[in-house]
């Protein structure tokens, strides 16, 4: 399908504001949150107005219907992910409680006694410097509760993964590798399936943050390595509340429960319970179910446009985007500074302006980007700074957008030199 990014930017509604005084709204935010379509948005509205009941528990024809639509966008995860069936794909609120699902339930395999997934003083637990907070802090917590030791890849100064001493980090201590498929910071993209043959050689578990991967080009858990590979609904014109863990049908089989409760369970006594199989086993309670069926639409969408040539387009928009932000005095761009090598998430320092306040003149001329450590600090100690400005692109942004973040630095400059 031909890239018609002028055809596509009518797809999203939010896109014809004008905020800020008449300012027409350029957003550079989607590593944040993606703005969502009208084929994702008439889905959720018609799930709403015609299909609303629970799921898997009600006998009548509209539990049948929202039931069909939910295991249907489970059906298309995986499909998206090159899963062998739908039973590896476990729906979460995020991808953050996807990577805490795993976390705990080693933890609770850990209090069960020896096992596979029990951990203790002596193992080890490895990530990188690179990640965002919700894949460091759920490890940092598993080690806590169990003896095991927490290690790390750093980062080099042009912002990519220092494997050089990949054979000390990875060893046969190593019990799983927990590592970002691309840096929402930086933009660099990890070379994942060579740290993932390392890491089964020590006979260690892989699991891939692929939240900012999964929205801008095509993944396969398979290719990569993977284990456990999580995304989220939010970043991909889907709606909020919504995640994925794919893992494995075999690891799902073994792993205990996450949380316990309704409808994650096959029987239950006053003084025991059985649990019902993957992936209903780590879905207790009632789930998301209309975020499900609008992640399902989002999923129909992208593939509708094409992942090669929505990266083609987001690889032009990269380049233009390095050769409007370097040339200006005093900007630092983080991270690989040759398209091929990342992705379309920017972040950068103004010399003697600070990120929130070159945020603040972005926002009074209507371009919408995040200041801040983007939840990574550790990455930002790493570079030196406390803190930065991120642009990100995505599939409905246009070259003439990031001539207006260009525009918008300057001005930010001219600004702060007057003061």
């Amino acid at each position: 399908m031909t890239f018609d990014v002028a055809r596509i930017r009518k797809d999203f509604p939010i896109l014809d504001r004008q905020i800020r005084g008449g300012h027409p709204l350029v957003y550079l935010d989607s590593a944040n949150t993606s703005q969502k379509p009208r084929q994702v948005l008439d889905t959720l509205a018609d799930f709403y107005e015609r299909h609303n009941a629970n799921i898997h528990r009600a006998s009548h024809q509209l539990g049948e219907e929202a039931t069909e639509a939910y295991e249907g966008a489970r059906i298309k995860a995986g499909r998206f992910i090159g899963a062998r069936d739908e039973t590896e794909i476990v729906f979460t609120k995020n991808i953050t409680e996807a990577i805490n699902l795993v976390a705990y339930s080693m933890s609770n395999a850990t209090a069960a006694g020896p096992g596979r997934f029990s951990l203790g003083p002596g193992d080890e637990i490895v990530i990188t410097e690179m990640e965002h907070h919700s894949n460091i802090v759920p490890w940092q917590l598993l080690c806590q509760r169990t003896g095991a030791t927490l290690r790390w890849f750093g980062v080099t100064p042009d912002g990519r993964l220092d494997t050089s001493n990949i054979g000390d980090l990875i060893t046969e201590r190593t019990r799983l590798v927990s590592l970002v498929h691309q840096s929402n910071v930086l933009g660099t993209i990890n070379p994942v399936r060579m740290v993932a043959d390392a890491a089964h050689a020590a006979g260690a578990l892989v699991l891939v943050d692929a939240a900012q991967s999964v929205p801008h080009m095509p993944v396969d858990v398979t290719e990569l390595g993977a284990d456990f590979l999580g995304f989220t609904s939010h970043k991909m014109c889907g709606p909020t509340g919504i995640g994925v863990l794919w893992a494995r049908r075999e690891l799902l089989d073994e792993m205990p429960p996450f949380l316990g409760g309704g409808e994650m369970i096959e029987s239950v006594w006053m003084d025991r319970t059985t649990f019902s199989a993957p992936p209903h086993k780590f879905e207790a309670g009632t789930m998301p179910i209309a975020q499900a069926v609008g992640l399902g639409a989002a999923i129909d969408y992208l593939g509708e446009i094409g992942f090669d040539a929505m990266r083609a387009h987001e690889l032009q928009l990269i380049e233009h985007a390095l050769e409007v932000l370097t040339p200006i005095e005093g900007v630092r761009i983080l991270g690989p500074t040759k398209a091929a090598d990342r992705g379309s998430a920017f972040s950068f320092t103004v010399a003697d302006v600070h990120p929130h306040d070159v945020s603040q003149v972005l926002d009074d001329l209507g371009i919408a980007v995040r200041a801040g450590h983007h939840c990574a600090w550790p990455l930002h100690r790493a570079f030196g700074v406390q803190s930065s400005t991120r642009a990100s692109f995505y599939l409905y942004n246009t070259r003439e957008e990031a001539d207006a973040l260009a525009d918008g630095i300057r001005e930010a400059q001219r600004f702060f030199a007057r003061r």
